[in-house]
């Protein structure tokens, strides 16, 4: 087995796992797991009531990373006032790349896909899936902004809108 370079995360740290969004490593653990002894980073998803453990000498490799830098939650903000950018391929298409690009971790793809997905009251109604991807990403831009910022979820999800609306006018 490589040993790949051991990410530098510690316990309180929060860290976003690519597939769930933002976590804080809880501890570090070392486990016997089919007779390997194996060190665990657990991290604890508050909002979904989930705990994951996580190789340390995979984290990276998976693409867990530390939260963004605040310059980095700017321009994903700045992402947000953009025009979307709708592909004209077929909706089952650009609902996978929307999938891809959230489960990416890559805020600057999160953000991109609130800006494509968000819809003011005079537009078309969306359809569930566009909703449900939507608001998907909504969240993980959310939880990421909250945790740079060092606000409440409420309060990110307030500069988010404020940010969408003004998009609008």
């Amino acid at each position: 087995m490589t040993k790949s370079k051991k990410p530098d995360f510690h316990p309180n740290d929060f860290v976003v796992y690519p597939a769930h969004g933002v976590g804080k490593i809880i501890s570090i653990e070392e486990q016997d797991i089919a007779g390997m002894r194996l060190e665990l980073f657990v991290i604890s998803f508050e909002k979904d009531k989930m705990t994951l453990r996580v190789p340390t000498h995979k984290a990276t490799e998976i693409g867990m990373r530390s939260l963004s830098s605040p310059d980095l939650v700017t321009k994903a903000l700045d992402t947000l006032k953009g025009k979307a950018r709708v592909k004209r391929a077929m909706w089952s298409r650009r609902a996978q790349e929307y999938e891809q690009k959230i489960n990416s971790g890559d805020l600057m793809a999160i953000a991109e896909v609130v800006r494509d997905l968000h819809r003011t009251d005079d537009q078309r109604e969306q359809s569930y899936s566009e909703r449900q991807l939507y608001e998907a990403a909504l969240e993980r831009l959310t939880r990421e902004v909250a945790a740079v910022a060092g606000v409440d979820e409420a309060g990110a999800q307030k500069k988010v809108g404020e940010v969408l609306v003004g998009r609008a006018a």
